[in-house]
């Protein structure tokens, strides 16, 4: 993917080592495993996100028709924290956040809408975020509380090693993944799925959340085609990507069997469909995994 004539994004932000963040919350991402009764998954994608907005109560109109809700995005670096976008692993990322501002906000624009960008933050161990503390282990996700995108970029090299998703196409995808939950938190998505997992089953409330990750990835790849800097052998890598981060996949792997009822971010299949979609159609209109789901 080509990057290198791009300056990093100025919405970044490095908090170290066990750094602080955001702050406030209530602690919900260690209680994530509890509340979902399974482990995080491809170190849990932005499901947070989605629990985070039932407390928070984050709301929008809609890319389509007129919204673009939310809180001003908290930005810059905090004192005293190490330089963000400064290592190679970060620096990668905050290019590909810069492409993301381009294209989202050239989307927003035809749609008479200003575009808010995230900020991603960078960590090591363990960050303190509106969502509350996480640590490595749960991996990229999304904090609407914050705007935010955090990422330990050792979760790059995980992703090489133990997901066997190599190239910077995959590395980007899983951070294109994680904006594409910043444009459901802008359109008003995500709290209408809170609202909706409010009222439903454990099982049904897992089959929204599916739908949200597979309209996030469609998003990435919405992204990466408008980007117009693909390049050959980056589809194979972001389509590698998806399949090793299925929920099927992941739970063959981690214990030996397969519950779809207990599905958060959906089967390889999907999530290979859907990005798919959204790098040949390169629209976001056609992301409407729940439009699809009937």
């Amino acid at each position: 993917m080509r990057l290198d004539d791009l300056d990093p994004t100025e919405n970044a932000r490095d908090f170290g080592s066990g750094g602080g963040g955001g702050g406030g919350g209530f602690g919900l991402l260690g209680l994530l495993p509890l509340l979902l009764g399974r482990g995080m998954g491809c170190g849990g994608i932005a499901l947070i996100g989605i629990v985070a907005l039932i407390f928070f109560g984050m709301g929008g109109g809609g890319l389509l028709n007129g919204g673009g809700g939310g809180t001003q995005t908290q930005q810059g670096q905090t004192q005293g924290a190490p330089k963000a976008c400064d290592t190679q692993d970060e620096l990668f990322a905050c290019r590909v956040m810069t492409s993301t501002e381009q294209v989202w906000g050239q989307v927003f624009a035809e749609h008479g809408q200003r575009y808010r960008p995230a900020t991603i933050n960078f960590f090591q161990n363990s960050v303190q975020s509106a969502c509350g503390q996480a640590s490595s282990a749960v991996g990229p996700f999304y904090c609407p509380g914050d705007q935010g995108v955090f990422l330990d970029t050792g979760f790059f090299e995980e992703l090489d090693k133990r997901f066997g998703a190599k190239g910077d196409f995959a590395r980007a995808y899983v951070v294109g993944h994680e904006v594409g939950h910043h444009i459901q938190n802008l359109e008003g998505t995500s709290a209408k799925v809170s609202q909706a997992q409010g009222r439903a089953s454990r099982t049904e409330g897992n089959k929204l959340s599916v739908l949200l990750e597979l309209q996030a990835d469609c998003y990435a790849g919405v992204w990466a085609k408008r980007s117009g800097r693909l390049e050959a052998g980056d589809i194979e890598e972001g389509m590698a990507a998806a399949s090793a981060i299925g929920d099927d996949t992941l739970q063959r792997q981690g214990q030996g069997e397969v519950v779809p009822d207990s599905f958060t971010h959906g089967t390889s299949a999907q999530r290979m469909e859907w990005l798919k979609r959204g790098l040949e159609s390169g629209d976001p209109a056609k992301c409407d995994t729940f439009a699809a789901a009937g």
